[in-house]
């Protein structure tokens, strides 16, 4: 090795070493502040973990729609029941990791890369909320069709849409779910409920589309500025799915028998795949055939509300895309 080639590598691992120990004081002082506010930390069991947290999940779950029992398996799974060193010192059960846009303190961890950074909360409940912006997006957004108690066809679409690479995961979660009886958290709700929350969270995800790319991209280090490109617009004519990815699969009773005393025994479930259904509430369309678009209203909802497509009512009204006004009358039939 000559002297220059020598200097280089002297450069390098000296760099490293300087990375490294830059690395291991920044833990340090997150795990010390960790220490301070919470002296007395103690393991969880799988069934303290639950009941430390199912009420946020609950919580969570009727505002957003993602079932609670999901959410606490995913955080047992993530967070090795809240006892992994994220979990214990940055208070970060689904390992969601540093974005451009996140002005929090980072966690550094060996994951996909070395040293990636993760997001420190000030508590778990702020991590349980961030969990559901965070699937607030296009790519799960059918998910958000579905009945926030139907924990089997989210558990497979959660794969579906890409959230994990173990070919295994809808398992996993089902198993924890049933294992530990947790569906007994998620509630149902009404058509009208549902339709309410389902027309929150598809704004959500519209306003969420521009800033995708920036909101949830890991980086190293967090820059405190980027370039956001100019607003998309999910355009919801047909139900929400991710069109390089299949259909979210949907647990169907391959057959059905009749008891002697007349009652139905479902036989077992077999896995299809298709659309996530949309059992939303239907009214009698007005008498003048006319709707005057109200705050909140989509040609998808409205569609599912008075049972007419939308191309019919694109069609009626001579509309070129989606995009309605608060105030302006819709024809819904001849």
């Amino acid at each position: 090795m000559n002297q220059k080639t020598f200097a280089v590598v002297l450069l390098v691992v000296l760099f490293s070493a300087c990375k490294s120990r830059q690395y291991n004081s920044n833990n340090k002082k997150i795990e010390k502040e960790a220490n301070k506010t919470n002296p007395d930390f103690k393991s969880y069991t799988t069934l303290t973990y639950i009941d430390n947290f199912k009420a946020v999940a609950i919580e969570e779950m009727n505002k957003a729609g993602i079932p609670a029992s999901i959410t606490l398996a995913q955080g047992i799974i993530e967070s090795g029941s809240g006892n992994s060193d994220l979990a214990k010192y940055a208070n970060n059960h689904f390992g969601i990791k540093c974005t451009s846009e996140w002005k929090g303190k980072g966690y550094l961890k060996d994951d996909d890369k070395k040293d990636d950074c993760f997001r420190v909360y000030k508590d778990a409940r702020e991590s349980y909320k961030d969990h559901s912006e965070f699937l607030k997006r296009k790519r799960y957004s059918a998910l958000f069709e579905l009945d926030k108690n139907d924990y089997k066809n989210w558990a497979l679409g959660l794969k579906a849409a890409g959230y994990a690479t173990n070919p295994r995961y809808p398992d996993l979660l089902i198993n924890i779910i049933e294992k530990y009886q947790l569906y007994q958290y998620d509630q149902p709700e009404t058509e009208t409920e549902k339709l309410k929350r389902e027309d929150k969270v598809f704004t959500e995800i519209n306003a969420n589309i521009p800033l995708e790319k920036k909101k949830f991209t890991p980086v190293e280090t967090p820059p405190s500025k980027q370039v956001v490109k100019a607003p998309d617009t999910l355009r919801i004519s047909a139900p929400l799915v991710n069109p390089d990815l299949p259909p979210a699969p949907v647990y169907k009773p391959s057959s059905s028998k009749k008891s002697s005393n007349g009652t139905v025994k479902q036989a077992d479930t077999t896995t299809v795949y298709q659309t996530p259904a949309t059992n939303s509430a239907t009214v009698a369309i007005p008498a003048d055939k006319n709707y005057t678009v109200q705050k909140g209203d989509t040609l998808y909802n409205i569609s599912k509300r008075f049972n007419v497509s939308v191309d019919d009512i694109k069609s009626l009204n001579n509309l070129t895309d989606a995009g309605i006004k608060i105030g302006q009358k819709l024809i819904l039939a001849k």
